[in-house]
């Protein structure tokens, strides 16, 4: 079993940044596609962005140029920083895996852009 524990999220202005966090349970090395995913209110859930073990990144096109994903596998922990941050960026954010044939979610992170 994974956990993921996601932590950074809180309250910036229209252009401020943040950097999210997501921690997991096993070595970081063993999983290959780890990604973040997010869910506004009354919206489904979207993917953000994704990584590989090989750190080969994959961006949804509304944050391309302004947000980044990485990973350390060191630390046992994905990043997400968020640049230039929008309105319309708010939302729970999640991180995600699969492992072993399981799906996992962390418990999300809250992301409030005020204008």
């Amino acid at each position: 079993q994974v956990q993921l524990v996601e932590s950074g999220g809180g309250l910036v202005q229209s252009g401020g940044s943040l950097r999210l966090s997501c921690a997991t349970s096993i070595r970081l090395f063993n999983i290959n596609t780890m990604g973040w995913y997010r869910q506004a209110p009354g919206k489904q859930r979207e993917l953000v962005a994704t990584i590989t073990s090989g750190h080969t990144t994959n961006y949804s096109d509304f944050v391309k140029g302004r947000f980044t994903i990485s990973r350390d596998n060191t630390k046992n922990t994905m990043y997400l920083q968020m640049n230039s941050l929008k309105p319309e960026d708010t939302a729970v954010y999640y991180c995600n895996t699969k492992f072993q044939g399981f799906e996992y979610w962390g418990q999300g992170t809250q992301v409030t852009v005020s204008a």
